[in-house]
Formats: structure tokens, sequence, C-alpha cells
């Protein structure tokens, strides 16, 4: 389980290095793609075999479904770990979640996120103040 957040740095050659624990969960391959909320998701092969397992079950006959495929398989990639635990983020990963010099990276369960440092922390201060209200929805169908 993938936990906590990270202020890491892309460098001009758009490389990231991970948090090593993050790294060592990771496994040496593992899928970026776009993400909901304009950040990147970055799944161990297993947790992505997973996802797209549930997503190829969405019904071919329903155009939200379809997008939705699209808007995360088409926008996939495979990468792997440099010699200095560095990964690669492609240009158009890079430009589609708006990530610049200081990117925060963040735990999020079964996968890792790649956020632009004021998306995330404009994200994390509107949850913050939502906070209370989740946990009351969520108590409503007994998750909390």
């Amino acid at each position: 389980m993938f936990i906590g957040e990270y202020n890491h740095t892309l460098d001009d050659k758009n490389r990231l290095s991970l948090p090593a624990k993050f790294r060592s969960d990771l496994g040496k391959k593992i899928i970026i793609t776009r993400g909901l909320d304009r950040c990147l998701s970055v799944y161990t092969a297993l947790e992505w075999k997973k996802f797209t397992a549930k997503l190829s079950e969405l019904s071919f006959g329903q155009s939200d479904s379809r997008a939705f495929q699209r808007f995360i398989l088409g926008g996939a990639v495979e990468v792997e770990f440099d010699k200095s635990g560095r990964i690669l983020i492609p240009e158009f990963l890079k430009t589609f979640a708006g990530l610049s010099d200081r990117v925060f990276v963040t735990g999020a369960g079964n996968r890792v996120e790649l956020w632009n440092e004021t998306a995330w922390t404009t994200y994390a201060d509107r949850i913050a103040g939502q906070a209370d209200q989740l946990a009351e929805k969520l108590g409503e169908i007994g998750m909390v």
C-alpha cells in the first residue's frame, strides 16, 4: 500500500526520482497514465493488470465507457527505473498534469500519484476543508 506525500524534483530531461520505499514496492517496470484531477497515476504491473481487467468489463456500447477507456489506456506508458532510480515522464503526460520542476508524489493506496505542486496544494487544502462532509457521506454507506 502506497501512503504519504513527498516533494521531489523533475529534472530538465523529464526524469523524476521516486521515494526509495515506493521504488522497492513498485518493482522494475511500472505503468504511468493520465489520472483523474489532472494528476498522473503510477501502477505496479500487477495493479495495472487488475485495473485494466475492470476497464475491459465496461460496456463498449456506452460512449462514456469507451471515452474513459481511451482516456486511461491511450495515455498509458510502461517505463523502467534507470540505474539512479529515476523514471522518465513522457512529454505528453508532463503537459497533461502541468508538471514543472517541483512534483508532489503521493501514495494513493494501490497506486502512486504525481501532481503539479500548486495543483496538489490547492486540491489538498480543498479536500481538508471537506473532510468532515466526506466522512459523513462514507459513513452513510458503512465505510467510516
